[in-house]
C-alpha cells in the first residue's frame, strides 16, 4: 500500500486542496525514501550466474556509489550477509572488496566497529567506467540504449497525462541541481534520479524498477561531461524540453525527445569505445581493428 501511495497509482496524494499541509509532507518523504528503498534492495539483489562475478560485484557496487545509492563514509552490509544477498560465496566477495580497496572506493577497517565503508571518489569510478567502457562491445551498448530508450521514452509519455503538480515542480528542481552541479558524481545523481523521478511520475512502479536497474547498468559507463564540460549544457536543456512537452501534456513530443535525447547519449558512448579501441590498439592496426568493430 506504501508503495502504490508513494508511486501515485491509485492518484495524486498530497495534491488535492484543503487537505491537512502535514499529510501532504509526509507523502512527499515517503516518495522519497520508496524511491531511494527500492532502488537500494537493486544494489543488493542476487547476480546473476555467470562468470568473473567478482568484478560483476565491483562494477555493481561501483555503479552505486557514482548513482549516490550508497553514500560517502556509509557502512555495507557484514561480509556473510553481503555475499548471501549478492550470491556470492564469500570468497569471491573478499575479490570483490579487495578490488573495491584497489580502485581506493572501499575502505575496510579492522577492530570494533570495523567493517567495509564507501569512499566516493571520481577518479576512481572515472577509471572503472573507462574500464567497463573497453570490455563491452558496440552491439552491447547499441542494446542497452536501445532498451533505455524504450523504457525512458514510454515513462515521459505516460508521464505527460499522469504527473502531478508536485510531481513536475519536483523535476524542475532536480534538472535545475544538473545544471549548477559541478562535481562529476553529483552531475550523475542528478540525472539519474530525473528519469527514476520521470518514471515514477508516470505513475508506473514496473517502469520505475526498470530505470532504476538500466541505471546500475547505465553507471558503469563514463558520465559524457566529464571527457567534455560542454556536453553539460546540452544533456540540460533536453531533459528541459522533456519536461516542457511533459507539462504541456504533449505525449507524443514528451516520448519523440526522450527517445532523440538517449539516443545521441548512446552513440556518445559508441564513439568513445571506438576512441578508445583507436587508442590501445598498436599503430599499425588501428584502422583494421576500427574497421573490423
Amino acid at each position: 500500500t506504501l508503495a502504490r501511495e508513494s508511486y501515485g497509482i491509485n492518484g495524486h496524494p498530497g495534491d488535492a486542496g484543503g487537505g491537512d499541509p502535514r499529510s501532504v509532507g509526509r507523502t512527499g518523504r515517503a516518495r522519497v525514501q520508496v524511491l531511494s528503498g527500492d532502488a537500494r534492495r537493486a544494489v543488493f539483489a542476487p547476480l546473476d550466474d555467470g562468470a568473473l562475478r567478482s568484478e560483476a560485484v565491483v562494477r555493481r557496487v561501483g555503479s552505486a556509489i557514482a548513482l549516490g545509492l550508497l553514500g560517502d563514509a556509509e557502512q555495507l552490509p557484514a561480509e556473510t550477509e553481503l555475499a548471501t544477498m549478492l550470491n556470492v560465496s564469500t570468497v569471491t566477495l573478499r575479490d570483490a572488496l579487495a578490488g573495491l580497496r584497489e580502485l581506493g572506493l572501499v575502505e575496510t577497517r579492522r577492530g570494533r566497529g570495523g567493517g567495509s565503508f564507501v569512499r566516493a571518489s571520481d577518479d576512481a569510478l572515472a577509471e572503472l567506467a573507462d574500464a567497463r567502457l573497453v570490455e563491452l562491445g558496440t552491439t552491447d551498448l547499441r542494446e542497452l540504449g536501445d532498451v533505455h530508450a524504450a523504457v525512458a521514452a514510454t515513462a515521459a509519455r505516460l508521464a505527460a497525462a499522469r504527473a502531478s503538480a508536485r510531481e513536475l515542480a519536483r523535476l524542475r528542481d532536480i534538472v535545475e541541481r544538473l545544471a549548477t552541479e559541478t562535481s562529476t558524481t553529483g552531475q550523475r545523481r542528478a540525472d539519474g534520479r530525473f528519469y527514476v523521478e520521470m518514471a515514477a511520475a508516470a505513475h508506473s512502479v514496473r517502469l520505475t524498477m526498470h530505470e532504476m536497474d538500466l541505471h546500475l547498468e547505465l553507471g558503469q559507463l563514463p558520465w559524457p561531461p566529464a571527457h567534455d564540460p560542454g556536453l553539460l549544457a546540452g544533456i540540460v536543456e533536453a531533459h528541459r524540453a522533456v519536461l516542457a512537452a511533459v507539462e504541456r501534456r504533449d505525449a507524443a513530443a514528451a516520448r519523440d525527445r526522450t527517445e532523440q535525447h538517449v539516443g545521441r547519449r548512446t552513440l556518445w558512448s559508441i564513439d568513445l569505445h571506438l576512441e578508445r579501441l583507436r587508442t590501445a590498439a598498436p599503430a599499425g592496426r588501428r584502422g583494421t581493428s576500427v574497421a573490423a568493430r
